[in-house]
Parts: C-alpha cells; structure tokens; sequence
C-alpha cells in the first residue's frame, strides 16, 4: 500500500526543492463545510496532492478544510480541476501570495483535527454561521476612514508587531483562541459601534464575527479575503492601501512585505527589521525578530546560551534535546510568561 505521508527527511526535502526546474505559486485556501468521513477524505486528499506535487499543511476536520500549500507551475491548471471536482472546494476562493519565491513549503501534510482553526468555543452555543458582513478592499478602507469605526486586529501579537492597519487595537494575545475573550472584554461598552475586524486570509474572522454577534454586537463586518486578498485588490484594482509594514505568514517566508514601512525593531539590538526568524537552537525554536546582522553576529540563534548550544558537537546538541533541563529563552517562552522579549534579550546578555 502506497505509504500516504511525507518519508523524507529535511535536507533531502530541501535538496530536491532547490533541483526543481520550474516555479511554484503559494496560496491558500479555506471553508467551513460538513465534511463526514474525515479520515477517508484525508487520505484521498493527500494522495491526490502528493501526485501533482503539492507542498504545504492542510488541516480537515468535520467543520471544514483550511489549506495553505503551494502548487508547481505546469500543474496548476490540473490542480484547479482537483478543487473544481471535489464537492468540498468548488469554486473555493484561493488567496494568491504576494511575495512568492516558490520555497513556501518543503514537504505536504495533510492532517485530521477537531478544528481547522484552534478556537477553543463550543460551537453548539452559538450559530457559527451568522458570521459578519465581508467588505472588500474598498469598503474597509471607507468603514476604517470613520472615526467612529473600532477595527479590531485578530491575530496574535507577533503578527501585529510587524504590520497592522492604522489605528488598529492589537490585542497582545499569543494565541487566538485568546484573543476572542478578550476582545469581547475590551469591547464591552462599544456593542453598538462598528466593528471591523481582520485576520491573514479571512478564516480567523469568520468565527470571530459570530462570536461577537453572539455577544451582543450590532454592526460586525470582517475584511474579506483578509490582508491577502487586501494586498492583491491594492496591487491590482489600484486602492490606496491603510495597511503599514509586512504580513505575517505561516510557512517558510515567514512574511511578505504589504508595504515600504517597516514599524518593528530587531529584538536584540533594536534596528528597524520585520525579519522573523526561529532560534537556530533546536531545543528552542523561538519565533522573533532579528535582523541580518544580528544574524550573523548570533548565528541565528536568540541568546548567548542558545549560541552556545549551537556550536556543541552535533551529538552533545542531541543529548542536550533528550534530557529534561530547558534553558531560558526555551522556558520562558514555553511557560507563555513572556516578558518584553527586547528587555528579556538584555537581560540574558548581561548574564553571559
């Protein structure tokens, strides 16, 4: 039986992404829909994609189907007509990649959740399908240019930090399913003001949008398409863009630049950079933003300790991951206290 997941490892992954004579085209995609045999839907799924060259992460669950992946050039004709066959995704709205160097994704996964976005609601106590008014690139600019307008950021705090909508409220969350209490929370006295919320691609906002409903707001209305399709309608239809900085992607980029500003700082020397990157430590991994030349000067990584690690032999390194002592960076952040990671970055350098 052909074996219906990933069986390579990184380098032999990325060796063969950088042999590819062709360019690929990042997307994505998502909907809300029943789907019954999740498990059979998977496997016919991955066996489908893997078969035109599909790379990417593609969440199914009994509520729908989220996908962000990339497709090779020369498919994408047989790709559309993958999506137009299934009952699931005909005529599913794509959200084409601004920035695009083709390395979005090394491998596909094709995984079965309980939910295709982590939300943590009962969505039996509300209607999820009352969702908000979709306004499109112009529209929101129109709603946010009213003062009276509340536009409400759903993503967590290290996507707002490198770009957001001017006068925005960047809830400091680190997850969503964080984020929707406490937007309810800071919105409380303002239910009978206009809300306009965004997320990356849209799917964030759909539940969100309910959820406030839920809550007693009277005018919910949500980007549609999101910061993706916001950026292509600004680069094609010629709108003037309320949107400062980069875009927060999850996948390999990492980000794609929405526009020239760049309103975040290296979060160890303090220069201006929307460069995220993860700690090159592989016993940490924290996500942060550190410019190149930090880059070089830290290897990559996000404290002295961590740069210590680094240049272990690679057999220390593994001996280190199998044992129970997680040093600060890792713990801090895994323990969610995280202080202001600049002050935090200060701090441990002053120790080394």
């Amino acid at each position: 039986m052909k074996k219906l997941y990933n069986i390579y490892g990184k380098e032999q992954l990325q060796k063969r992404l950088d042999g590819e004579a062709f360019s690929r085209r990042t997307l994505s995609y998502y909907r809300y829909v029943y789907i019954d045999n999740v498990e059979e839907y998977r496997d016919a799924l991955y066996e489908k994609f893997e078969a035109i060259g599909v790379l990417g992460r593609i969440y199914v669950a009994h509520e729908g189907i989220n996908a962000q992946i990339n497709v090779p050039e020369p498919k994408w004709d047989k790709f559309l007509e993958l999506l137009q066959e299934d009952t699931y995704t005909k005529d599913i709205p794509l959200k084409i990649a601004i920035e695009d160097d083709g390395k979005s994704f090394l491998k596909l996964i094709v995984r079965v959740r309980n939910k295709i976005v982590a939300d943590g609601l009962n969505d039996h106590d509300f209607d999820v399908t009352n969702v908000g008014k979709h306004l499109s690139a112009d529209q929101f600019n129109e709603a946010l240019n009213n003062p009276d307008t509340i536009c409400v950021d759903m993503r967590n705090h290290y996507e707002s930090e490198v770009g957001h909508f001017r006068n925005a409220i960047l809830p400091d969350t680190d997850t969503f399913r964080e984020t929707l209490p406490k937007v309810v929370e800071q919105l409380e006295d303002k239910k009978d003001k206009k809300i306009i919320m965004y997320c990356t691609g849209g799917i964030r906002c759909e539940k969100a949008s309910a959820y406030l409903k839920h809550h007693g707001f009277k005018d919910v209305n949500q980007l549609h398409g999101g910061i993706i399709e916001y950026a292509q309608q600004v680069k094609h239809n010629n709108v003037d863009s309320s949107y400062i900085g980069s875009n927060f992607v999850f996948d390999n980029r990492l980000g794609e630049q929405i526009s020239e500003d760049v309103i975040s700082e290296c979060h160890q020397c303090g220069k201006p950079s929307a460069r995220h990157t993860n700690c090159a430590n592989d016993d940490c991994h924290l996500l942060f933003i550190q410019c190149e030349e930090c880059s070089q000067i830290h290897q990559g990584t996000c404290t002295p300790k961590c740069q210590d690690i680094v240049n272990l032999p690679i057999e220390e390194q593994r001996k280190l991951r199998k044992g129970k002592v997680k040093h600060g960076a890792h713990s801090v952040y895994k323990s969610r206290i995280r202080p202001k990671l600049k002050e935090f970055f200060k701090k441990e350098s002053k120790k080394a």
